[in-house]
């Protein structure tokens, strides 16, 4: 998948990827108001351009939390966008939460095995 106009909550993930819709997805997975489509892990550039469009952003780390860079914390906050950082799994159950609420999120999430 390079590109799916459309955000759904997320079905399943595992094995390396995420499923979606009637649609599957192997490998990093940025959800934008814009769509979802394949993320290399490190790049926010998409999401920024949406960035008026967007109240918080949800970041799965993998299968255990990780603390990302201080770089990223001075780029959100040089955005004014909050985030939050936890497991693959907390944030995409946290994702279809929100986005079941109809709140403005985006998710960059790191697939796991």
């Amino acid at each position: 998948m390079k590109f799916l106009p459309q955000q759904y909550a997320i079905a399943s993930f595992g094995n390396g990827g995420f499923r979606f819709g009637e649609h599957s997805h192997f490998g990093n997975l940025l959800v934008l108001p814009s769509g979802m489509r394949a993320w290399d892990g490190i790049k926010f550039s998409e999401l920024l351009a949406e960035r008026a469009e967007i109240d918080f952003v949800l970041m799965g780390t993998g299968a255990q939390m990780v603390r990302p860079p201080r770089a990223m914390f001075e780029l959100f906050a040089r955005e004014n966008l909050p985030f939050d950082f936890m497991s693959t799994s907390s944030a995409v159950h946290t994702y279809n939460q929100v986005l079941s609420e109809r709140r403005r999120v985006a998710g960059a999430f790191v697939a796991v095995d």
